[in-house]
């Protein structure tokens, strides 16, 4: 690699401008990157919801889960299918491998899914695949001054204000939530109807052949040709009122005309009724540009707007802002602290400057590389950034810590600089490049892992290698010319670090003892400390959920929401309270369904409000909503923060099942740290069933006679105000008790009779919802977990599950945070062992041997014992960022060992073993702790600084307390354990050199 700085040596000019243009680039590059919050990658799961008004749990389970259960079942790549049936609804999750081609697969499913026919009423299914793309930019709320939600103001926000939001450049698309549409009801009078003798099936028809527009061909007249037409139109309620039922007899003479509104879904913000907006972007959009572009839109038709109101209540690029503010702030916070170690070792300002000019150059060199990539900057490349600053100078200490240790014994030359570099070259190559061989596998972990880690692996690969380059051209150049004429005293290693060597070296066996005892001590201690579930929490928002039973009517629902709604606004926590309740067919594009009885809250939060104090006033309402579940949790960009264990109970019998599914209840319920347990079945609703004997009525019939008296039947549709308005005959029969619907009449053969006399009436109570995993039904009992303990809160559960003995034909499975902790934690370690073995590889290539890598490999243990110490006294839990941490420190522990050992390689061609590692030791003790202090310092803003909003951070507090608490200890026994771990291998060659050495002083003497 001294070709490099030869090179640069022969092309001074040529270098500076190659600096100066690498700069230039890097800052044009960091202002044309697309920002993201993170990254682009799929999520390997594909959801299909159908949406099916009126229609009960049992029919939707039968007509359209099982049946787009069977069309999918053998879609490639699949993992496993959960589904669920309810009210109205059908939603089936398909999960699939991570390595999955989700665009293929997505296609399948909609080929698959597009050749089911479904029963009328169901709404063609949607089939949504995620990607973090897709992640609303912007959301907004519509109101309008003093006029509320009509059917004029709705019109202009679908035909003016979409349409405007829609031409932000980068917007994707605009969804609007919270729509009515109007409705005519036509509501019969019974005894008007006797009256006039008007049969109930007449209204059915008033609207046939009334409502028309037909072309019946052309004709040619006085020699033109045109079409010929027919029109008849409907175009107010009065019209419909006069229509004739039956000659001599107006619908408006036998039933109420009204109008009204038809509201698929409830959305109110601030305790009004709003429309809402959420807008996307397309994937290669700027996440801030677009972010602005909405705000200044929604500004603009606020100002032009005599009535609409256009609010930003969450706004994704917002979010960005902040976490690229943090993450640089924390990223200079870094560089800085590395200036000030590096000032207080070297004492001499030009050689701190020469040193830190590599920061800035590196950065611009990884954020062209970055853009020629094709990775954004998001919150996952920021985070590499801010872990590779302390790592960008060591490289660069090394080199002018070199040359300017030379400079104190020789004079000034161009020789001296490229032999000073020379000398540390073949150290600072290998050990970046070790580095970088630990760094890369982290891009090709498989699964949802890979599209997260990628980014930080190719950020952290590009500013390694970036280093290494200015390293080895520019720090040599630049201390050509800033340390000619420096006057330098010369340094001593410290004398008693030489004597505590020398005791050390002829003590070996108590220090290897002490560090396999400390190091066997601290592994045990890991595993007894309970291990956490990744926090994705933050404050930004709190989500509020109230459900009540499912036999609860939708009007007490809303008066209840709307009273939780009125409590939160008065804590004057929130600067804006969403409230929102109904399925809607925009919801069901994106695969949001829930049960009509439940309602949510968001609440964006006040900056410096105290959220815990808000979520515990939350909560404390629950006894004012009796019959209810009420759940208030932190949230961020990725929703309500909770960290679930789950067992699955799996059968074909469902009594069975729930009587497994109570023992499991039953059984997690009195383990410490279960929050709270609870399942997916149970709540049930009655059923009132007819049950007709076929020998004695037709059991179709029947039903269509039930059906049009206690359902709103559609009878056609009329134009008003340019809309296409449905008219429904409302229900004929509304009973009050089970004896009103025992006694409704029907019409038989005979003539009138009550339905009893046709068919037995029975009561029983069903599931609200129905659960499928695979196909058969399921129980989940979910239990809500401490998430500092999920490992040892999961294993518990375990345990007592497996004390359950299952009747033949049910299968339980217990799964969730733990078990994915597990995966991940297996998938850290898989790369880990990979990069080790790298690591040894590379190792032995260069120093041509078996056991010198062996000890550089040896500082690893040395790491665990500070990382895991550390864990300990700063009472963290190690999640999945820590076990990160401890795989990033495999690339940095193992370059101080390299120094070391590198320098001991060479002094061992002109000395003894002993000699070469005393005189290494001392010599590279300055570089090595410098490294480690600057490295060490550029984490700790990681470590005191604020959690970057939105949660989903894999650079957090856990990682950088690994980190250091690992680097510290690796540093300061490298320099103890390693000298004498490498004597111990070369033990019989050493031996022989001392015993030779005392005989040579002997005859001497």
């Amino acid at each position: 690699m001294t070709w490099f700085t030869k090179w640069s040596f022969g092309n001074k000019r040529g270098v500076g401008l190659l600096a100066a243009i690498a700069l230039l680039i890097g800052v044009f590059s960091y202002t044309t990157l697309p920002m993201e919050f993170m990254p682009e990658a799929d999520n390997p799961q594909i959801t299909i919801t159908a949406l099916g008004q009126g229609k009960n749990t049992e029919f939707m389970e039968k007509n359209v889960t099982k049946p787009i259960e069977n069309a999918v079942g053998l879609i490639k790549g699949k993992t496993d299918m959960f589904s669920t049936s309810g009210d109205g609804y059908s939603s089936i999750n398909l999960n699939f491998d991570g390595s999955t081609d989700m665009k293929a697969a997505t296609q399948e499913v909609e080929k698959a899914v597009g050749q089911l026919p479904f029963p009328e009423g169901v709404m063609k299914p949607f089939i949504v695949q995620f990607n973090t793309s897709m992640i609303p930019i912007s959301q907004l709320t519509i109101s309008f001054k003093g006029e509320g939600l009509t059917d004029k103001n709705i019109e202009k926000a679908e035909k003016e204000i979409l349409p405007e939001l829609q031409k932000v450049k980068g917007a994707a698309s605009v969804a609007l939530y919270g729509k009515t549409s109007p409705l005519v009801m036509v509501t019969a009078d019974p005894q008007k109807l006797a009256e006039k003798g008007v049969p109930q099936q007449a209204l059915m028809g008033v609207l046939q052949g009334k409502n028309v527009s037909a072309s019946i061909g052309e004709q040619n007249l006085g020699g033109k040709t045109g079409n010929v037409n027919v029109v008849s139109e409907i175009t107010s309620v009065d019209t419909l009122k006069k229509l004739q039922v039956v000659p001599g007899v107006m619908l408006q003479d036998v039933a109420a005309v009204e109008l009204k509104t038809d509201k698929e879904s409830v959305t109110r913000a601030n305790g009004e009724d709003v429309l809402y907006a959420v807008v996307t972007k397309e994937a290669s959009a700027n996440a801030v540009d677009v972010g602005n572009g909405v705000k200044a839109a929604a500004e603009k038709l606020t100002a032009d707007s005599e009535n609409a109101e256009l609010k930003v209540v969450f706004s994704t690029s917002d979010m960005v802002v902040d976490s690229v503010d943090s993450m640089i702030q924390e990223v200079l916070m870094g560089a800085l602290f590395a200036t000030v170690v590096i000032l207080l070792f070297l004492r001499n300002i030009r050689a701190t400057l020469i040193t830190i000019v590599s920061i800035p150059l590196s950065l611009a060199i990884t954020l062209y590389l970055l853009d020629l990539s094709g990775v954004t900057l998001n919150i996952i490349t920021l985070g590499g950034v801010a872990v590779a600053v302390g790592r960008l100078v060591d490289d660069s200490i090394v080199v002018i810590e070199n040359i300017y240790r030379r400079l104190q014994k020789e004079p000034f030359s161009r020789d001296m600089i490229l032999s000073a570099t020379k000398e540390v070259s073949t150290a600072i190559t290998s050990s970046t490049i070790v580095t970088v061989c630990v760094f890369l596998p982290m891009g090709l972990l498989r699964g949802g892992l890979q599209a997260f880690l990628l980014p930080f692996a190719l950020t952290v690969t590009y500013s390694l290698l970036a280093s290494l380059l200015v390293a080895l051209t520019v720090v040599p150049l630049l201390s050509s010319a800033l340390l000619r004429k420096t006057a330098m005293k010369e340094h001593e290693g410290p004398k008693w670090f030489t004597k505590f060597l020398h005791w050390n070296l002829r003590f070996k066996w108590v220090t290897l003892l002490l560090a396999v005892v400390i190091f066997a001590g601290s592994i045990g201690a890991y595993f007894m400390m309970p291990k956490a579930a990744l926090d994705t929490s933050s404050t930004d928002a709190v989500f509020v959920t109230l459900k009540f039973p499912s036999d609860t009517p939708v009007d007490q629902v809303m008066e209840k929401a709307k009273s939780l709604e009125k409590f939160i606004i008065e804590q004057n926590a929130g600067e804006t309270v969403i409230l929102q309740a109904g399925n809607s067919s925009e919801n069901a594009k994106f695969g949001q369904v829930s049960a009509p009885t439940e309602a949510t809250l968001t609440v964006i939060m006040k900056k410096d409000v105290d959220a815990e104090s808000f979520i515990e006033a939350v909560r404390a309402q629950k006894d004012n909503y009796a019959g209810a579940t009420l759940s208030a949790n932190p949230g961020g960009l990725m929703g309500a923060s909770s960290t679930t264990e789950y067992v699955d109970i799996i059968g074909d019998d469902l009594d069975a099942i729930r009587k497994v599914a109570d023992q499991v209840t039953a059984a997690v319920k009195p383990i410490e740290g279960v929050q709270k347990v609870t399942t997916n079945m149970e709540e049930t609703k009655p059923v009132f069933s007819f049950t007709v004997d076929p020998s004695q009525a037709n059991a179709q019939e029947i039903s269509m006679q039930l059906a049009g008296m206690l359902n709103p039947m559609p009878i056609g549709q009329i134009d008003l105000n340019g809309t296409s308005s449905m008219v429904m005959l409302d229900a004929m029969l509304k009973p009050k008790s089970e004896a009103d619907l025992k006694n409704a009449t029907i019409l038989s053969a005979t003539g009138p009779v009550p339905v009893t006399s046709l068919a037995k009436f029975e009561v029983r109570h069903a599931p609200s919802q129905l659960f499928h995993k695979d196909g058969k039904t399921y129980i989940r009992v979910s239990a809500e977990v401490d998430p500092k303990k999920v490992s040892e809160i999961g294993a518990s559960i375990k345990k007592e599950v497996n004390k359950i003995e299952a009747p033949k034909g049910v299968t339980l499975a217990a799964g969730g945070a733990s078990a994915t902790q597990s995966g991940d934690f297996s998938e850290i370690l898989k790369t880990m062992l990979v990069s080790i073995g790298l690591v040894y590889l590379i190792m032995v290539l260069t120093f041509k041997t078996l056991r010198a890598p062996f000890a550089i490999i040896m500082s690893l243990p040395l790491a665990a014992i500070g990382a895991i110490l550390l864990l300990m006294i700063t009472g963290t839990s190690p999640d999945f960022t820590a076990a990160f941490g401890a795989l990033m420190l495999v690339g940095i522990v193992v370059t101080n060992a390299i120094v070391l050992i590198d320098r001991i390689k060479h002094n061992e061609m002109h000395m003894t073993i002993r000699e070469a590692i005393l005189e290494a030791a001392t010599t590279r003790m300055r570089p090595i702790v410098m490294t480690a202090v600057a490295t060490i310092c550029a984490m700790l803003p990681l470590v005191f600084g604020h959690s970057v909003s939105g949660g989903m951070n894999i650079v957090s507090k856990s990682l950088a307390i690994v980190v250091i608490g690992g680097l510290a200890s690796a540093t300061v026994l490298t320099l103890i354990v390693i000298p004498a771990l490498y004597e111990l291998l070369y033990f019989r060659k050493s031996a022989k050199q001392r015993h030779a050495d005392t005989a040579v002083k002997s005859l001497a003497a």
